[in-house]
Formats: structure tokens, sequence, C-alpha cells
């Protein structure tokens, strides 16, 4: 039986993301439970970290100045802008609480509080990739993008990741949502992993986050559907048939 060998757009994704300096971690933790939450109350980065020994300034824990005000901690993420070999790009993964199954635990969104402290706008996304052997089989970032303004205050903003809300790079989205080896939170405007900006473009920002929150997607009871149709003039068997 032949040996299958890795295509040559998943070779030139993971030589660009060794160039990138973002090396992928082959480690993979426990699977996400729906409403997990990383509060960063007890100190410590909860796990985030950016795979780099000699990045200037690592995910870093807030005592202070969190959302909640005085004494909520938060976590703190860094960039240096164009120039700095290491720490250019606004960048950080999990392989711990956040490995796993997100079909299995029925997790169809993250959401989190977010502040940019840093002079720079930022565009936030989520990517989700794994397993590696030692190519990353599955690679896919959210459609959804969160922009960040120099200077703000902290929002709640959510990520949808239902496959449909998924730009998939690697494999498919069942495959990165069911066998996630890496959650990672990045800068980029763009939905990819690739390309002319590499795996994230150069920025200079301070970037807190807070609370985030494995959720699912509320789909409304077909009580409240069936008075949405009554209100809109059609039955309910009728409602669902135009909304298929």
């Amino acid at each position: 039986m032949p040996v299958s060998t890795p295509s040559r757009h998943t070779l030139a994704l993971a030589a660009a993301v060794v160039i990138s300096g973002l090396a992928w971690p082959m480690a993979a933790g426990a699977s996400p439970i729906l409403g997990q939450v990383d509060t960063f109350e007890d100190g410590t980065v909860a796990g985030w970290q950016v795979g780099s020994p000699t990045h200037p300034a690592p995910p870093a824990n807030i005592a202070s100045g969190g959302p909640a005000g005085v004494d909520d901690n938060f976590m703190m993420l860094s960039a240096f802008g164009a120039g700095v070999n290491e720490g250019s790009r606004l960048t950080a993964f999990n392989l711990a609480q956040w490995a796993g199954d997100y079909l299995a635990a029925g997790i169809t969104s993250i959401s989190m509080d977010v502040r940019n402290f840093g002079p720079d706008e930022v565009t936030l996304r989520l990517l989700l990739a794994g397993p590696f052997t030692p190519f990353p089989q599955n690679l896919a970032v959210t459609l959804d993008s969160i922009l960040l303004p120099a200077g703000g205050d902290w929002i709640s903003v959510s990520f949808s990741l239902l496959p449909a809300d998924l730009n998939v790079l690697l494999g498919t989205a069942a495959g990165a949502l069911s066998q996630a080896t890496e959650l990672r939170l990045f800068h980029n405007t763009d939905p990819t992993f690739t390309g002319p900006t590499s795996s994230s473009p150069p920025v200079t920002a301070q970037v807190g986050v807070d609370n985030i929150r494995a959720g699912a997607a509320v789909v409304p009871e077909p009580a409240a559907i069936s008075l949405l149709a009554l209100a809109l003039g059609v039955s309910w068997p009728a409602f669902r048939r135009r909304a298929r």
C-alpha cells in the first residue's frame, strides 16, 4: 500500500508557519467543557503562551484593572511591531483546557472581554488547528473578526465556531472542531494564516483579555418561533419551510 504524503499546499502552509516563528506545538490537552471560563483570578495565564522563550513580553497576568475594575485580574498580550525579531505579532495559543472536541462538547462560540491599551488598531480572530502528524491536518480561522480601536475601553465580544462561520485553510471545519490540538487568539485583518501578512501582520499593541468562555448558540424555542410566525401572518409549519 503506498504511503500518503502531505500535499504541496499542506507543506507550504507548514513552512510558512515555521518561517513566521510560530512553530506548531505537538501536545494536546483535555477536551473543553461547555461553560468553562478563564478568569485569570488565580494569578496565572491559564496555559496561554507564545511558544518562544525569547519573546520580550509573553502573556502576563495583571492583578487589577480588568473589566470589573479594581482587583479584577486579566491577561495582557503584547506585540512590538515591525523590526522586532520576536514579539512583532500579537498572538497567543492554548494547548490545555481549550484543546479537544468542540462538537462533542456542544461548543459553538467563544466569548471574552477585551481591551486595546496600545497605540495601533487591532483585529482579533480565533484559529483552531489539529491534529499534527507532524503537519496540521485541519486548520480553520473564524470569519468573524473583532476590531479594537487604539486606546479603547473593555468590550464583550463573541466568536462563532459554527462550521459555516469558519474559513477552512486545511482539512475540514468538522476536523478542526473535533480534533483541536490548539486554540489561538491572534491579530489579522484577513481570515487566513498565510499569504502576504504571514501568520499575523506586525502590530504595536497591548491587548487585555478576560473571561474567555465556551458557549453555545441560543436556539429559539418552538413556542417563541410560533409567536413570531403568528406576528408575520404565517403558520408554524410554513415558517419552518421558509426558514429552510
